[in-house]
């Protein structure tokens, strides 16, 4: 069990109900002067589940993610970690240093708390 894994976790669960993201399939977030966040329900796992965050942007026509992340979770443990990390624009995916993408998404999270993102109206 990491620590990392459970900050993680609570700092997701107070941007979304992850308890909820099954049912809902997609939630989208919104901040003025900010990208759209998105969450996307994946698939279901033995102990858990799998998701995507992702914010998106429009450019030359096309939509690109920037970052896209999938991530597991484990709600019965309260751990969430990142489990690949891919930028638009440049083609890699990177899977290799968990650590290294966990205290990304784990300072990511903390920007999104700050930025005070709400569920986005249509």
């Amino acid at each position: 069990m990491s620590i990392l894994q459970e900050r993680i976790y609570n700092k997701l669960n107070k941007i979304v109900d992850l308890s909820t993201l099954k049912q809902q399939q997609i939630i989208k977030l919104q901040c003025p002067g900010c990208m759209d966040l998105v969450f996307e329900y994946s698939y279901e796992e033995e102990n858990g589940f799998q998701m995507v965050m992702a914010h998106f942007y429009i450019q030359n026509g096309d939509t690109l993610a920037d970052p896209y992340m999938e991530l597991k979770i484990i709600p019965e443990m309260k751990l969430a970690g990142a489990e690949s990390y891919q930028k638009d624009g440049d083609p890699t995916i990177f899977n290799v240093d968990k650590k290294e993408i966990n205290t990304f998404l784990d300072e990511w999270l903390s920007d999104i708390i700050n930025q005070n993102y709400k569920p986005k109206i249509y």
